[in-house]
Protein backbone atom coordinates (compact mmCIF):
# COMPACT_ATOMS: atom_id res chain seq x y z
CA UNK A 1 0.00 0.00 0.00
CA UNK A 2 2.72 2.20 1.20
CA UNK A 3 4.60 1.77 -2.24
CA UNK A 4 1.23 2.25 -4.38
CA UNK A 5 0.81 5.37 -2.43
CA UNK A 6 4.18 6.78 -3.11
CA UNK A 7 3.61 5.99 -6.93
CA UNK A 8 0.45 7.56 -7.11
CA UNK A 9 1.92 10.55 -5.29
CA UNK A 10 5.04 10.74 -8.25
CA UNK A 11 1.97 10.88 -10.77
CA UNK A 12 3.52 7.43 -12.47
CA UNK A 13 1.38 3.80 -12.67
CA UNK A 14 3.08 0.67 -12.34
CA UNK A 15 2.29 0.27 -16.29
CA UNK A 16 3.25 3.90 -17.15
CA UNK A 17 7.05 2.29 -15.73
CA UNK A 18 7.22 -0.82 -17.65
CA UNK A 19 6.06 0.85 -20.80
CA UNK A 20 9.24 2.99 -20.26
CA UNK A 21 11.35 0.23 -19.49
CA UNK A 22 10.69 -1.80 -22.80
CA UNK A 23 10.90 1.53 -24.88
CA UNK A 24 14.45 1.92 -23.00
CA UNK A 25 15.15 -1.95 -24.61
CA UNK A 26 13.79 -1.08 -27.63
CA UNK A 27 15.79 2.30 -28.45
CA UNK A 28 19.26 0.43 -27.77
CA UNK A 29 18.41 -2.35 -29.60
CA UNK A 30 17.44 -0.18 -32.99
CA UNK A 31 21.04 2.03 -31.57
CA UNK A 32 22.64 -1.63 -32.17
CA UNK A 33 21.19 -2.11 -35.32
CA UNK A 34 21.98 1.42 -36.67
CA UNK A 35 26.08 0.65 -35.26
CA UNK A 36 26.19 -2.65 -37.27
CA UNK A 37 24.39 -0.89 -40.13
CA UNK A 38 26.69 1.87 -40.59
CA UNK A 39 29.85 -0.64 -39.31
CA UNK A 40 28.93 -2.87 -42.35
CA UNK A 41 28.74 0.10 -44.69
CA UNK A 42 31.84 1.29 -44.01
CA UNK A 43 33.46 -1.89 -44.12
CA UNK A 44 31.78 -2.85 -47.12
CA UNK A 45 32.94 0.77 -48.84
CA UNK A 46 36.20 0.37 -47.38
CA UNK A 47 36.44 -3.06 -49.17
CA UNK A 48 35.44 -1.58 -52.55
CA UNK A 49 37.70 0.99 -52.05
CA UNK A 50 40.79 -1.56 -51.60
CA UNK A 51 39.35 -3.64 -54.70
CA UNK A 52 39.14 -0.77 -57.02
CA UNK A 53 42.83 0.40 -56.15
CA UNK A 54 44.22 -2.95 -56.14
CA UNK A 55 42.40 -3.43 -59.99
CA UNK A 56 43.97 -0.08 -61.05
CA UNK A 57 47.25 -0.86 -59.24
CA UNK A 58 47.23 -4.35 -61.33
CA UNK A 59 46.00 -2.69 -64.65
CA UNK A 60 49.08 -0.36 -64.04
CA UNK A 61 51.30 -3.49 -63.42
CA UNK A 62 50.29 -5.26 -66.52
CA UNK A 63 50.35 -1.85 -68.72
CA UNK A 64 54.20 -1.10 -67.41
CA UNK A 65 55.23 -4.63 -68.26
CA UNK A 66 53.69 -4.18 -71.54
CA UNK A 67 55.92 -1.14 -72.15
CA UNK A 68 58.99 -3.22 -71.09
CA UNK A 69 58.16 -5.71 -73.55
CA UNK A 70 58.37 -2.88 -76.25
CA UNK A 71 60.98 -1.37 -75.01
CA UNK A 72 63.41 -4.58 -75.10
CA UNK A 73 61.99 -5.36 -79.05
CA UNK A 74 63.04 -1.75 -79.22
CA UNK A 75 66.66 -2.49 -77.75
CA UNK A 76 66.97 -5.38 -80.35
CA UNK A 77 66.47 -3.66 -82.84
CA UNK A 78 69.48 -1.05 -82.47
CA UNK A 79 72.42 -1.88 -84.27
CA UNK A 80 74.71 -0.65 -81.78
CA UNK A 81 76.00 -3.84 -79.85
CA UNK A 82 77.19 -1.36 -76.72
CA UNK A 83 73.98 -0.11 -76.06
CA UNK A 84 71.47 -3.56 -76.72
CA UNK A 85 70.36 -5.58 -74.41
CA UNK A 86 72.35 -8.46 -73.99
CA UNK A 87 70.13 -11.47 -75.09
CA UNK A 88 71.42 -14.28 -72.68
CA UNK A 89 68.83 -13.94 -69.50
CA UNK A 90 70.37 -11.44 -67.60
CA UNK A 91 67.90 -8.93 -65.73
CA UNK A 92 67.98 -5.39 -66.43
CA UNK A 93 65.60 -2.53 -65.00
CA UNK A 94 64.03 0.31 -66.08
CA UNK A 95 61.25 2.66 -64.66
CA UNK A 96 58.28 3.69 -65.85
CA UNK A 97 56.97 6.78 -64.18
CA UNK A 98 57.98 5.69 -61.11
CA UNK A 99 57.05 1.87 -61.90
CA UNK A 100 59.99 -0.69 -61.63
CA UNK A 101 60.18 -3.26 -64.61
CA UNK A 102 62.37 -6.00 -65.07
CA UNK A 103 63.25 -6.96 -68.03
CA UNK A 104 65.09 -10.43 -69.06
CA UNK A 105 65.86 -11.40 -73.06
CA UNK A 106 67.22 -14.87 -73.76
CA UNK A 107 67.63 -15.35 -77.54
CA UNK A 108 66.05 -18.40 -78.93
CA UNK A 109 69.35 -19.94 -80.26
CA UNK A 110 70.06 -20.47 -76.17
CA UNK A 111 67.55 -22.92 -75.90
CA UNK A 112 67.07 -26.84 -76.49
CA UNK A 113 65.00 -27.45 -79.65
CA UNK A 114 62.58 -30.43 -78.99
CA UNK A 115 61.90 -30.81 -82.60
CA UNK A 116 65.44 -30.82 -83.84
CA UNK A 117 67.35 -32.58 -80.33
CA UNK A 118 68.53 -36.48 -80.45
CA UNK A 119 67.97 -38.94 -78.51
CA UNK A 120 71.71 -38.45 -77.09
CA UNK A 121 71.06 -34.73 -76.08
CA UNK A 122 67.63 -35.51 -74.23
CA UNK A 123 69.19 -38.34 -72.72
CA UNK A 124 71.78 -35.66 -70.89
CA UNK A 125 69.06 -33.45 -70.72
CA UNK A 126 67.04 -35.50 -68.62
CA UNK A 127 69.47 -37.32 -66.75
CA UNK A 128 71.21 -33.87 -65.35
CA UNK A 129 68.06 -32.80 -63.93
CA UNK A 130 67.88 -35.86 -62.13
CA UNK A 131 66.34 -38.65 -64.34
CA UNK A 132 67.97 -41.66 -63.31
CA UNK A 133 69.65 -42.82 -66.60
CA UNK A 134 67.47 -46.47 -67.66
CA UNK A 135 64.17 -43.67 -67.35
CA UNK A 136 65.98 -41.43 -69.35
CA UNK A 137 66.77 -43.31 -72.10
CA UNK A 138 62.86 -44.73 -71.96
CA UNK A 139 61.64 -41.18 -71.79
CA UNK A 140 63.70 -40.24 -74.91
CA UNK A 141 63.05 -42.73 -76.91
CA UNK A 142 58.97 -41.87 -76.78
CA UNK A 143 59.79 -38.25 -76.86
CA UNK A 144 61.02 -39.59 -80.65
CA UNK A 145 58.14 -41.57 -81.24
CA UNK A 146 55.88 -39.19 -80.38
CA UNK A 147 57.56 -36.63 -83.46
CA UNK A 148 58.72 -39.36 -85.97
CA UNK A 149 55.75 -40.08 -88.93
CA UNK A 150 55.93 -43.47 -88.13
CA UNK A 151 54.20 -46.81 -86.30
CA UNK A 152 57.07 -48.53 -85.64
CA UNK A 153 58.58 -48.48 -82.04
CA UNK A 154 61.64 -47.59 -81.58
CA UNK A 155 64.33 -49.42 -79.34
CA UNK A 156 62.61 -48.08 -75.62
CA UNK A 157 60.13 -46.01 -77.41
CA UNK A 158 56.42 -45.89 -77.28
CA UNK A 159 54.13 -46.00 -79.94
CA UNK A 160 50.03 -46.05 -79.58
CA UNK A 161 49.88 -49.69 -78.04
CA UNK A 162 52.09 -48.78 -74.99
CA UNK A 163 50.16 -45.73 -74.57
CA UNK A 164 46.74 -48.03 -75.07
CA UNK A 165 48.61 -50.15 -72.37
CA UNK A 166 49.03 -47.84 -70.56
CA UNK A 167 45.21 -46.79 -70.38
CA UNK A 168 45.85 -43.45 -72.41
CA UNK A 169 42.93 -42.83 -75.19
CA UNK A 170 45.41 -40.79 -77.16
CA UNK A 171 48.93 -41.70 -78.45
CA UNK A 172 51.93 -40.04 -80.41
CA UNK A 173 50.79 -37.02 -82.60
CA UNK A 174 53.49 -38.49 -85.07
CA UNK A 175 54.54 -34.50 -86.03
CA UNK A 176 56.76 -32.43 -84.68
CA UNK A 177 55.89 -30.71 -81.28
CA UNK A 178 53.47 -27.38 -82.04
CA UNK A 179 54.24 -26.34 -78.51
CA UNK A 180 56.26 -27.02 -75.59
CA UNK A 181 53.33 -27.95 -73.45
CA UNK A 182 52.93 -31.18 -75.79
CA UNK A 183 55.68 -32.74 -73.83
CA UNK A 184 53.23 -33.47 -71.42
CA UNK A 185 51.26 -35.66 -73.58
CA UNK A 186 54.38 -37.76 -74.18
CA UNK A 187 54.35 -41.32 -72.22
CA UNK A 188 56.25 -40.72 -69.46
CA UNK A 189 56.73 -37.00 -68.86
CA UNK A 190 55.18 -35.78 -65.42
CA UNK A 191 54.10 -32.26 -64.20
CA UNK A 192 56.91 -31.36 -62.34
CA UNK A 193 60.01 -32.69 -64.91
CA UNK A 194 58.58 -30.88 -67.27
CA UNK A 195 58.39 -27.33 -65.11
CA UNK A 196 62.09 -27.98 -64.82
CA UNK A 197 62.80 -27.88 -68.47
CA UNK A 198 60.23 -25.55 -69.43
CA UNK A 199 62.67 -22.50 -69.40
CA UNK A 200 65.15 -24.36 -71.79
CA UNK A 201 63.52 -25.97 -74.46
CA UNK A 202 61.87 -24.46 -76.69
CA UNK A 203 59.73 -25.22 -80.80
CA UNK A 204 60.69 -21.68 -82.18
CA UNK A 205 64.03 -21.31 -82.84
CA UNK A 206 67.52 -23.50 -81.91
CA UNK A 207 69.06 -26.21 -83.03
CA UNK A 208 69.78 -29.93 -81.83
CA UNK A 209 72.16 -28.69 -79.11
CA UNK A 210 71.51 -24.96 -77.57
CA UNK A 211 74.13 -22.27 -78.23
CA UNK A 212 75.87 -21.49 -74.75
CA UNK A 213 76.11 -18.14 -75.73
CA UNK A 214 72.59 -17.45 -74.92
CA UNK A 215 71.64 -20.59 -73.04
CA UNK A 216 69.85 -20.25 -69.61
CA UNK A 217 70.45 -22.69 -67.00
CA UNK A 218 68.29 -24.87 -67.93
CA UNK A 219 69.25 -25.43 -71.40
CA UNK A 220 72.81 -25.84 -70.69
CA UNK A 221 71.87 -29.37 -68.93
CA UNK A 222 71.51 -30.52 -72.57
CA UNK A 223 75.18 -30.23 -73.10
CA UNK A 224 77.28 -33.16 -72.15
CA UNK A 225 79.42 -33.18 -68.91
CA UNK A 226 77.56 -30.93 -67.84
CA UNK A 227 76.76 -30.37 -64.06
CA UNK A 228 74.34 -27.93 -62.03
CA UNK A 229 76.93 -26.26 -60.33
CA UNK A 230 79.08 -25.45 -63.75
CA UNK A 231 76.11 -24.48 -65.14
CA UNK A 232 75.27 -22.29 -63.00
CA UNK A 233 78.94 -21.06 -62.42
CA UNK A 234 79.18 -20.91 -66.43
CA UNK A 235 76.13 -18.39 -66.38
CA UNK A 236 77.47 -16.37 -63.96
CA UNK A 237 80.53 -15.35 -65.41
CA UNK A 238 78.79 -14.87 -68.77
CA UNK A 239 76.42 -12.25 -67.08
CA UNK A 240 79.53 -10.64 -65.51
CA UNK A 241 80.83 -9.46 -69.28
CA UNK A 242 79.13 -6.49 -70.44
CA UNK A 243 78.97 -7.43 -74.09
CA UNK A 244 78.75 -10.88 -75.93
CA UNK A 245 81.33 -9.58 -78.74
CA UNK A 246 84.24 -11.26 -76.52
CA UNK A 247 82.84 -14.01 -75.09
CA UNK A 248 85.58 -16.44 -74.66
CA UNK A 249 84.27 -18.94 -72.12
CA UNK A 250 85.54 -22.59 -71.81
CA UNK A 251 82.32 -25.09 -71.08
CA UNK A 252 83.51 -28.55 -69.24
CA UNK A 253 83.63 -30.44 -71.85
CA UNK A 254 86.62 -28.15 -73.40
CA UNK A 255 84.54 -26.58 -76.25
CA UNK A 256 84.82 -22.23 -76.46
CA UNK A 257 81.43 -20.55 -75.81
CA UNK A 258 81.60 -17.64 -78.68
CA UNK A 259 78.14 -15.30 -79.84
CA UNK A 260 77.43 -15.97 -83.27
CA UNK A 261 76.03 -13.04 -84.81
CA UNK A 262 72.00 -11.78 -84.24
CA UNK A 263 69.24 -13.68 -83.80
CA UNK A 264 65.80 -13.29 -85.21
CA UNK A 265 63.84 -14.89 -81.84
CA UNK A 266 63.65 -14.35 -78.70
CA UNK A 267 61.80 -15.15 -75.39
CA UNK A 268 60.93 -10.89 -73.69
CA UNK A 269 60.00 -11.54 -69.82
CA UNK A 270 58.84 -7.98 -68.60
CA UNK A 271 58.09 -8.12 -64.75
CA UNK A 272 56.58 -4.65 -63.30
CA UNK A 273 56.30 -3.85 -59.73
CA UNK A 274 54.58 -1.08 -57.98
CA UNK A 275 55.40 1.04 -55.57
CA UNK A 276 52.67 -0.74 -52.76
CA UNK A 277 53.88 -4.30 -54.12
CA UNK A 278 51.43 -5.58 -56.56
CA UNK A 279 53.13 -6.69 -59.45
CA UNK A 280 52.01 -8.63 -62.98
CA UNK A 281 54.17 -10.20 -66.21
CA UNK A 282 53.98 -10.75 -69.41
CA UNK A 283 56.07 -13.34 -71.36
CA UNK A 284 56.01 -13.17 -75.25
CA UNK A 285 58.47 -14.92 -77.42
CA UNK A 286 58.81 -12.47 -80.73
CA UNK A 287 60.35 -12.57 -83.76
CA UNK A 288 61.86 -9.60 -85.22
CA UNK A 289 60.87 -8.43 -89.12
CA UNK A 290 57.39 -7.01 -89.03
CA UNK A 291 53.94 -8.14 -89.18
CA UNK A 292 50.78 -7.78 -90.71
CA UNK A 293 49.30 -5.34 -88.32
CA UNK A 294 52.41 -3.12 -88.87
CA UNK A 295 54.18 -4.24 -85.93
CA UNK A 296 58.09 -4.11 -86.24
CA UNK A 297 57.68 -7.98 -84.74
CA UNK A 298 55.38 -10.71 -84.67
CA UNK A 299 54.27 -12.45 -81.79
CA UNK A 300 54.59 -16.44 -81.91
CA UNK A 301 53.94 -16.58 -78.30
CA UNK A 302 51.55 -14.98 -75.41
CA UNK A 303 52.13 -15.29 -71.60
CA UNK A 304 50.27 -12.99 -69.61
CA UNK A 305 48.51 -12.78 -66.19
CA UNK A 306 50.35 -15.80 -64.53
CA UNK A 307 52.79 -16.05 -61.31
CA UNK A 308 55.49 -18.48 -60.53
Amino acid sequence: MTSRRKLRQKGVSPGARRQRGVALVLVLWILLLVTISTGAYTLTARMDQLEAHTVLSGTQARLAAEAGLNFAVLSLRDPDDTTRLVPDGRSYFVSFEGIEVEVQVTDERGKLNINAAGEDVFINLLSNNGVPVNDAELLAAAIKDWTDIDEIERANGAELAAYESAGLGIGPANRRFLMTEELLQVLGMSWNLYMQLAPGITVHGGGAEPDPAYAPLEALMALPDMTEEDARNFVDDRHSEESLSDLNLSLPNGEVAMARGRGLTYSILAKATMPNGIWDQVEATIRLGGSSDGRPYRVLRWREGFHH
